[in-house]
């Protein structure tokens, strides 16, 4: 018994490894994209773009999430027919390919607009690809778990998004700090996408090794493989209800509380706190360290109490708590408020002059270096035209803030408060798979669980970090005003799955 119990387990233990490390890799390529926004916006647009450069850049980013429910029609429905193995087999080979030749890409200054372009298309593929992984995955994981233990053991499959994250931050920390800021952005940001073709090989290789599910297995032994996924997931009536549940009453609400937890944060930090670019993604990674084991412990115990209040109470949290969390980021980080009556001490001014870009006019940086009493420093820019003509206007001098490092007690808030928005992350997330293997029969799974998944990840929650930088940027918009998505998605989200949702446990899946 315990023998056969330990082979179980090994087994099991054999399919999590083989499909988390692929999924993982995929979630790694797919968001090394979003974590360099603002130096590929620099890199795809002309110099003089400004904040059109990251608004357009983070555009190009949404449109991966905007195809992967199309990924996941498509590759869903050869899920259903051919298996699982393959299907998400080919997905990480389009993935890995499509990440590698964006690092290929050249910048606007050599092909000019072709640029974008060639991205664009390849951030679609990308998205394409992770439209059919996920579904995949999840599935195959699921379909091998035993009873009683299905969030436990998908849990694992969960942690493969934000690890991925943590994975892309890592490694771009790592490369800027090797190679140095300068280089990091005239070429250096490439290598994070060149790299992951290696990751790429490595998991293909241990997929291959891999062996189909048994329950579909036997579902094509016994010769009733669904002959149309897309027509029995979505014209039979009941199926389509369970196919609306889940969307409006889980991964819509999960979606935005995933993006903003932790894509948004480090947006926010960065763009409108002006943080340094190791300090918001340092905090990201420390905020993910601790969170993560949250995702198998709410997995876990979702087959002991249900899924369905997990998931919604990490909504609701979501709701009350995003605004007083980034009032908190904004208040940390108001430095021009806090030298008032803070400032400690000055560096020297350092002047750089060069000329405009496609001008014959000069521009004068004039950057001081200022540290406060609690121990923050950041740096002040004053940014001045000059003109050739003399009949021109004066300019008004540009100041800038860049660069702010927090305090240390200042620092250890946010990254708890980052921590924070993870754990609400592991509590919508960690037992979803299950939630929606459990829905769905065997035939038609695939399908019939990636399509509410990606969108409601892919486009609710994938479009938060475009979307509320969209909002905050509008005449008359407060810095906070971009929240508002999230907040309501979630709310809408959570008031539909009370109502329409059965607390699951552990629902039989082999049909």
């Amino acid at each position: 018994m315990r023998s056969t119990e330990s082979n179980v387990t090994q087994s099991i233990t054999q399919v999590i490894a083989a499909s988390s490390l692929g999924t993982l890799i995929e979630w790694y390529d797919f968001y090394i994209f979003g974590s360099l926004a603002v130096i590929i916006g620099q890199q795809l647009f002309p110099s003089d773009a400004g904040a059109s450069a990251l608004i357009n850049t983070l555009a190009i980013f949404a449109a991966g999430f905007i195809v992967r429910p199309f990924g996941a029609l498509v590759f869903g429905r050869l899920g259903d027919l051919i298996g699982r193995k393959y299907t998400f087999l080919l997905t990480l080979v389009l993935m890995g390919g499509s990440t590698f030749l964006i690092g290929l890409i050249p910048s606007y200054s050599s092909i000019g607009y072709a640029a974008p372009i060639l991205v664009l298309i390849l951030r679609l593929v990308q998205g394409l690809a992770l439209g059919g992984e996920y579904g995949g995955a999840a599935t195959y994981v699921a379909e091998h778990a035993p009873v009683g233990k299905r969030g436990f053991f998908t849990s694992w499959i969960q942690t493969t998004a934000t690890l991925g994250l943590f994975l892309s931050l890592g490694v771009i920390v790592l490369t800027k700090n090797i190679l140095g800021a300068k280089n990091f952005a005239d070429w250096g940001w490439r290598i994070p996408f060149l790299v992951s073709i290696l990751l790429v090989v490595v998991s293909i290789y241990i997929r291959m090794k891999m062996h189909e599910s048994p329950v579909f297995s036997k579902l094509k032994a016994e010769g009733k493989v669904s002959a149309n996924p897309l027509k029995e997931s979505f014209q039979k009536k009941a199926n389509f209800k369970m196919v609306l549940v889940a969307l409006f009453g889980a991964t819509m609400g999960q979606g935005v509380v995933w993006y903003t937890g932790q894509f948004y944060a480090q947006s926010f930090l960065e763009n409108t706190c002006k943080l340094d670019f190791n300090e918001s993604r340092y905090i990201l990674l420390w905020a993910i360290v601790f969170a993560t084991p949250f995702f198998v412990i709410f997995g876990s115990w979702s087959d002991k109490v249900g899924r369905k209040w997990i998931m919604l109470t990490g909504m609701l949290l979501g709701v009350v708590c995003y605004r007083p969390i980034y009032q908190y980021f904004l208040d940390a980080t108001d430095v021009k408020e806090m030298q008032k009556t803070m400032l400690l001490s000055e560096s020297e001014p350092v002047v750089e002059r060069g000329l405009v870009p496609d001008k014959a006019d000069s521009l004068i940086t004039t950057t001081i270096t200022k540290t406060l009493t609690n121990g923050m420093t950041f740096k002040e820019s004053k940014v001045e035209v000059i003109t050739e003509d003399v009949l021109a206007e004066v300019p008004a001098v540009q100041t800038v803030i860049k660069d702010v490092t927090l305090s240390t007690q200042s620092y250890i808030m946010v990254i708890l408060l980052v921590f924070f928005q993870i754990v609400l992350v592991t509590m919508v997330y960690g037992p979803i798979a299950a939630f929606l293997v459990e829905l769905f029969p065997t035939q038609i799974r695939y399908t019939s669980m990636s399509l509410p998944y990606h969108i409601g990840n892919g486009v609710f929650g994938g479009l938060v970090p475009f979307i509320a930088t969209l909002i905050a940027s509008f005449q008359g918009s407060t810095p906070l005003s971009g929240l508002w998505y999230p907040i309501g998605i979630a709310a809408l989200s959570f008031i539909i799955g009370a109502v329409y949702i059965n607390n699951r446990r552990d629902e039989n899946v082999m049909d």
